[in-house]
């Protein structure tokens, strides 16, 4: 009987400064389970690689030469509305939390990390979970349980008519709700809730 050793989890890195890149890459490499299938040091050069690229794990700095990981983000989940996203930054202050969160990273980690825990990391967000900083875990803006429901409406890709005939309420009053809720969150899009919705699935969320 033939021993079925699973393939590589394939990761892309994306981060400017290539002596943090290269060892990042040797750290991840190192690993049986894992493979560094491409890099990119800028927004640019990850947002063209992407689609030919598809890693399963991608894994990026928040702070690029031409703009930031969380653009990345965006365009990682154009190409693959399902893409795992860790990020990896100097920075763990609120804001870097929150934006990451809400442009559907599945966890954040810090460059000062041990290199087992990127890499513990990495396995972990590939699996469904989360990794946050210390003191971040539970940190989610408030809904009320209406909203909180109409959230997970729209993350099951229901029209504002659907949601307002399952609720029992009127359309414009969905439509009113929305608007509360992106604001709540600070997004702007409904595609962004899509993404959170999927991200906070993936890691178990309720």
């Amino acid at each position: 009987m033939s021993d079925q050793t699973p393939p590589p989890i394939r990761v892309m890195l994306v981060d400017d400064h290539e002596v943090v890149r290269r060892g990042i890459v040797t750290v991840i490499s190192s690993h049986p389970r894992l493979e560094v299938v491409g890099e990119a040091s800028t927004v640019a050069e990850a947002n063209r690689r992407l689609p030919a690229i598809r890693p399963e794990v991608l894994v990026v700095d928040l702070q690029l030469p031409d703009g930031t990981g969380l653009d990345v983000m965006r365009r990682a989940r154009e190409v693959e509305p399902e893409q795992t996203i860790l990020v990896l930054t100097s920075f763990d202050d609120d804001a870097a939390v929150r934006e990451s969160r809400e442009s559907g990273a599945a966890g954040l980690v810090l460059k000062s990390a041990r290199s087992q825990e990127i890499v513990d990391a990495i396995l972990a967000v590939h699996g469904g979970g989360s990794i946050w900083p210390a003191g971040h875990e539970s940190e989610e803006p408030e809904l009320s349980p209406s909203d909180a429901r109409i959230v997970e409406l729209i993350g099951d890709g229901h029209s504002n008519r659907e949601i307002a005939e399952q609720l029992g309420i009127a359309e414009k009053t969905v439509k009113n709700r929305i608007t509360v809720i992106l604001q709540t969150l600070g997004m702007q899009r409904r595609t962004q809730v899509v993404a959170m919705v999927a991200a906070r699935r993936r890691a178990g969320w309720r």
